[in-house]
């Protein structure tokens, strides 16, 4: 993975960028490429890219062109498959010259133009551009892996295109402020994550997973186009799948592949291994690829409640695996949080993603870059514990009101606010059923009532998120299992678990992850079986995974019960005077510099947070306490360095 820049001119004049916007650009992603910087400086086009060297070490310098020069190109990722679409090409007549994945890209625009996105397998973000038409392409992966943002400016009269990896590159050009985008705030505090296209800046999207743009020379469209998007068969014509065993292999077989390809690099590649059945398995597997146990990095959470020390170690010692375990506990949170902020750009709610950056830091420690990661199975099959929720409560649901006050019921006896019967159908008018999905992240809307103030309150509160996300036209028609994975898959997966628990901080320790459930092949597969696949009966979740691991790892591992990795989310109660900047933000002129949160009601929190030990209030009250911190202190870091004694990003 590296980091790409640039800088396109809209207009028909063909200008030189200001001196130094790019090499700033640039500058500003060094974290995601250490290891090289290249530049293609050309009348209206000035592409940047900063490398982080793992496949064609000495001669995959970007930017990279064709044979002919005329067609040129940066991209953030890998493509998996590369030997044996290179082969093809070659075939076909194209001359390779050197031996980074990077070149496959002009050739496959010289064979299939607009369409090459559809021959592109991997992470990736990409920005091509051809001399010969003056045609700029910029597209994204399938999942979400590589992120890439974009906005527009005028400079010198003119309209310019400034993309990069990430936001700060943007904003180092020195031609875009940084302002608060309500929308993009109002999707923190609905999904607990940011899917897009709109982000938390003002004036500034983000290209959609699937989608690519296609600018023509002095044209100013910038229409995101779809190439892919996830899609169900219609309920009653999945695969149901009578004979166990034929599904089963062929899920095992994809999944192998889907590692062994990931396995691919000119560096050691080593893995992430938390206690669950997903890195176990993605662990089993790699150390047959490679013959040899494969080295493993472990979280341990310094509280015995969101432990998994003993479970990890437990496969560790299975797989002849030596794992390095990376301690993080309240006082790293507290220590390193705003560095997670810095990473991701946009408040980040689940500190767990906290965990994962240490990870990503004692894997480079320890002399690696690239790491495989079993992140992306709750996703397709049915993990997380919404999934069998949805199946107790439909019980209810299936009378009309009487799902709602239940719910309403409970939320107002743990002194909880509640939204009106209408907001609560919203979301059900446009997948067609109430979810699971809707039931545990609507905890985290209730915060928009309970901490917002003032002009922030009225604007958030006057339009649902809900519908700012661009639905698949055939959702109602998909089994209502499969509607509720569609709303992860749009959601939570680029906004969230790819974003600030993936790419963001991975490379900010410069680092690379993989993701071996996200292989185009393995989501094609897994989207075409009936739901008893993912999830039979009440318990069963991740069916026709543990099946597969079953034959790979002990009865005891394979079938363990998921535990929602976190890190402590209520260190904002306890002694903080090691950490002055929390009390800082949360501090009442604090608050009222960024006008966005009632300083009583977050003093309340505070207060609750110390007394009330545990359940579904307590859990409301650490996720929204934890979001207005998070928020306050990206406010300060990004836009307005008044908040507390940290400096700004």
């Amino acid at each position: 993975m590296c980091g790409i820049a640039g800088m396109i001119d809209l207009s028909s004049a063909k200008r030189q960028a200001p001196p130094g916007a790019v090499e700033r650009m640039a500058a500003a992603l060094i974290h995601r490429g250490p290891d090289e910087v290249g530049y293609l400086n050309r009348p209206g086009v000035h592409l940047a890219n900063r490398r982080l060297s793992i496949v064609g070490l000495a001669d995959g310098q970007q930017p990279i062109s064709n044979e002919a020069g005329n067609v040129w190109t940066v991209f953030n990722g890998e493509f998996f498959d590369y030997p044996e679409v290179r082969h093809n090409l070659e075939q076909r007549g194209h001359t390779f010259r050197t031996h980074t994945d990077t070149e496959l890209i002009p050739h496959l625009w010289e064979d299939h133009g607009p369409e090459l996105w559809k021959h592109l397998r991997g992470q990736f973000a990409v920005c091509l551009w051809d001399s010969r038409t003056g045609e700029v392409v910029l597209g994204r992966d399938r999942s979400g892996i590589a992120p890439l943002h974009y906005t527009t400016q005028v400079i010198d009269g003119g309209p310019w295109l400034l993309f990069a990896s990430e936001m700060k590159a943007l904003f180092a050009s020195g031609f875009v402020k940084a302002e608060a985008n309500p929308a993009g705030l109002n999707h923190i505090f609905t999904f607990f994550a940011q899917p897009g296209p709109a982000t938390v800046f003002r004036g500034i999207q983000q290209l959609l997973p699937g989608r690519y743009l296609h600018i023509q020379p002095g044209s100013a469209d910038l229409a995101q186009q779809t190439y892919w998007q996830v899609t169900y068969p219609d309920a009653g014509q999945e695969d149901y799948g009578r004979d166990e065993a034929s599904i089963v292999n062929r899920f095992e077989e994809l999944l192998y592949a889907a590692v062994e390809r990931r396995l691919r690099a000119d560096v050691p590649v080593v893995s992430y291994l938390s206690g669950g059945v997903d890195s176990s398995l993605v662990v089993a597997m790699a150390c047959k690829v490679l013959k040899r146990p494969i080295p493993t990095f472990t979280v341990s959470v310094k509280r015995d409640s969101l432990n998994e020390d003993g479970e990890a170690l437990q496969t560790a010692n299975y797989l002849n695996c030596k794992p390095v375990m990376v301690p993080c506990g309240d006082e790293e949170l507290r220590a390193d949080y705003p560095a997670l902020i810095r990473a991701a750009e946009f408040p980040v709610i689940d500190t767990a993603c906290l965990g994962l950056m240490h990870l990503a830091r004692a894997v480079r420690s320890n002399g690696y870059k690239v790491a495989l990661t079993g992140e992306g199975a709750d996703e397709w099959l049915g993990g997380y514990p919404w999934f069998k929720l949805s199946r107790i409560a439909s019980v209810v649901d299936a009378i009309p009101r009487l799902g709602y006050s239940i719910r309403t019921l409970a939320l107002k006896l743990g002194g909880n606010p509640t939204f009106s019967y209408a907001d609560y159908r919203h979301p059900e008018t446009l997948f067609g059923k109430r979810n699971g999905w809707l039931d545990v992240y609507g905890m985290m809307s209730l915060n928009k009532l309970r901490f917002l103030t003032g002009d922030m309150r009225r604007e958030i509160l006057s339009r649902s998120a809900f519908d700012d996300i661009e639905l698949s036209p055939d959702v109602k028609r998909w089994h209502p299992f499969h509607r509720q994975m569609y709303l992860g898959a749009k959601i939570m997966l680029p906004g969230h678990l790819l974003a600030s628990k993936g790419d963001r901080v991975a490379l900010s320790q410069s680092v690379e992850t993989r993701y071996p459930f996200l292989d185009e092949q393995l989501i094609d597969f897994m989207a075409t079986l009936h739901p008893r696949w993912k999830l039979r009966g009440l318990f069963q979740d991740k069916y026709i995974e543990r099946k597969v691991a079953q034959r790979w790892l002990p009865k005891e591992i394979a079938w363990r019960k998921k535990l929602m990795f976190r890190a402590p989310m209520d260190s904002w109660a306890g002694d903080t005077r090691s950490q002055p900047w929390i009390d800082e933000v949360l501090s009442p002129a604090s608050l009222a510099k960024t006008g966005y949160f009632d300083a009583a009601a977050v003093q309340a929190a505070r207060t609750k947070l110390q007394v009330r030990k545990k359940g579904y209030a307590r859990a409301g009250l650490e996720m929204g306490l934890t979001a207005v911190i998070a928020t306050q202190l990206w406010h300060h870091l990004y836009i307005q360095q008044e908040l507390c004694d940290l400096p700004g990003a």
